[in-house]
């Protein structure tokens, strides 16, 4: 004997399963925002270790690093280069998520620092660097989605929130770390 309840559900399940969230949706959008944050984080890095789109190279990169109070600034600026360069680039292939994002997380804790006092907009504010920083750590915490080559990784494979907030934790107290350093 079936319960007369048991009709009434069966149609509301089809319409919940319906209207569920896509996860094809979830991936691709992540997907997108692992590309376009990577490679603005890869062509930053890039600024700074090659002088490439406008930038100063390790030399020019290296004297602003000095004049904002990093002691060896050269080292500083192929540090933060090499962070922005491989972390945007592990953003944008998925891979090591969680550390590609800490790596971005804990160069821009640096750059909101050294901005930081000129105010949250733009010319001289720090709501670009907020955005990236923001953008990077939810990556980590979040895990790259289907479409990255984490999947690849048996360990990576289902992202755990644990390695994202390891990961950041490490960021933030290397940044700090490397803050003490600044005079």
């Amino acid at each position: 004997m079936t319960s007369p309840h048991s009709t009434l559900q069966a149609p509301r399940l089809t319409i919940e399963r319906r209207h569920a969230p896509s996860s094809s949706g979830y991936d691709a959008g992540l997907l997108l925002f692992r590309i376009v944050l990577g490679l603005t984080m890869a062509g930053h890095g890039a600024q700074k270790l090659f002088g490439w789109f406008g930038g100063g190279g390790l030399e020019g990169t290296g004297q602003f690093f000095t004049m904002s109070g990093y002691p060896s600034g050269t080292s500083m600026a192929l540090v933060a280069g090499l962070s922005e360069m491989l972390g945007g680039l592990g953003l944008v292939s998925g891979l090591l998520t969680p550390l590609a994002g800490a790596a971005v997380v804990g160069t821009m804790i640096n750059a909101l620092a050294v901005k930081w006092g000129g105010g949250f907009f733009a010319p001289k504010g720090v709501e670009y660097e907020l955005l990236l920083t923001a953008g990077a750590a939810a990556l980590a915490l979040t895990g790259p989605g289907r479409y990255a080559a984490d999947r690849l990784v048996p360990a990576l494979r289902s992202h755990r929130l644990a390695y994202g907030a390891a990961a950041l934790a490490l960021a933030v107290v290397l940044a700090g770390g490397v803050l003490l350093l600044r005079k």
